[in-house]
């Protein structure tokens, strides 16, 4: 399987961290799967992704021996589309990460929608991993999910669902 620019990662985040976030997921519905982190593959070794500080580019040689499920051939994307993810990824660096981003979708999961929240969420001034992916696709014209879902409300686990 050849990884593409424009394609997106999910890799298990270890230590306390990880575990609070797959004990969340699992509270919304995701199950316990072992994927916590989502990202976008920028090219040449290189990955953009939400982060506690703001959203970075890095290396995804920061995952070596881990396991890395990617969504290579299973999201159709154009040439064209991949390269606009690829634009959309790079133009979110710096980006705020945001906790208020979970208490969001905890409350979306349990179809309580508060209209405070749901504004706050709505901006793309500040987001999660699993949001800049689905943000950066969403840029392209590609909209992982017919589900109906409003923008914002995708966590590692439903990107997970999405392509396995």
């Amino acid at each position: 399987m050849d990884v593409q620019a424009g394609d997106f990662g999910l890799v298990r985040i270890v230590g306390d961290v990880g575990r609070m976030i797959r004990v969340g997921q699992w509270l919304l519905g995701d199950g316990f799967a072992d994927f916590e982190h989502a990202f976008v593959y920028v090219g040449g070794g290189r990955i953009v992704e939400a982060q506690p500080g703001g959203a970075r580019e890095t290396g995804l040689a920061d995952y070596d021996g881990r396991p890395v499920v990617w969504s290579t051939g299973k999201v159709s994307v154009t040439g064209e589309q991949r390269a606009a993810i690829v634009a959309a990824a790079y133009s979110y660096r710096g980006v705020p990460y945001s906790f208020a981003d979970y208490v969001s979708l905890t409350l979306a999961r349990f179809h309580v929608r508060v209209p405070l929240v749901r504004r706050f969420v709505a901006g793309t001034g500040h987001m999660i991993c699993s949001q800049l992916v689905d943000q950066c696709y969403q840029d392209a014209g590609v909209h992982l999910f017919a589900d109906r879902r409003r923008p914002g409300d995708v966590t590692p686990g439903d990107l997970y669902r999405l392509i396995r």
